[in-house]
């Protein structure tokens, strides 16, 4: 199931087949895609990169807030920082992504993987994912700062030697 592009959160990064591994509710959950985009409530001229849980009915797509699980906010971690890692080294690519094969990565999970790649849906992409880049640009010290607090806090639970 494809994520929506026409409302106003802009995926440029997407998840689309989180269902397959949301923790215990993996394969029965309406939770069905994660992303990383452009926020829905940008004012001109002001920028902001958000994460998204995308919430199907089963009729429409829910615009509903939820809390998120522990291992929601940690897939999501996980996917800000594949996509971080990703952007760093996207301006060697023509485009900043491969048009023929979007996948940016497949991290294994609970005998499954989360697909991440870059949103080709999005009609917008081509101007959505400079925009993007630029914000995280923007953030950097703000998410670097979080992304060293991660990681120490990683290395004191013994995740990392």
């Amino acid at each position: 199931m494809n994520i929506p592009t026409t409302l106003k959160h802009k995926p440029v990064i997407v998840c689309e087949n989180y269902e397959n591994i949301d923790g215990k509710y993996a394969y029965q959950t309406d939770a069905k895609g994660l992303s990383l985009g452009l926020a829905q409530w940008n004012d001109r001229g002001k920028l902001d990169v958000s994460a998204k849980i995308w919430r199907h009915t089963g009729d429409k797509w829910s615009r509903q807030s939820e809390e998120m699980p522990m291992h929601r906010a940690l897939d999501l971690s996980i996917m800000i920082c594949r996509a971080f890692i990703y952007f760093k080294e996207a301006y060697q690519i023509p485009g900043f992504y491969d048009k023929k094969d979007p996948v940016i990565d497949r991290v294994g999970l609970q005998g499954d993987a989360m697909t991440v790649k870059v949103c080709t849906e999005n009609p917008m992409i081509d101007e959505d994912i400079v925009l993007f880049m630029d914000a995280l640009a923007k953030d950097g010290e703000r998410l670097g700062e979080r992304f060293s607090t991660l990681a120490r806090l990683l290395k004191n639970m013994e995740y990392v030697r």
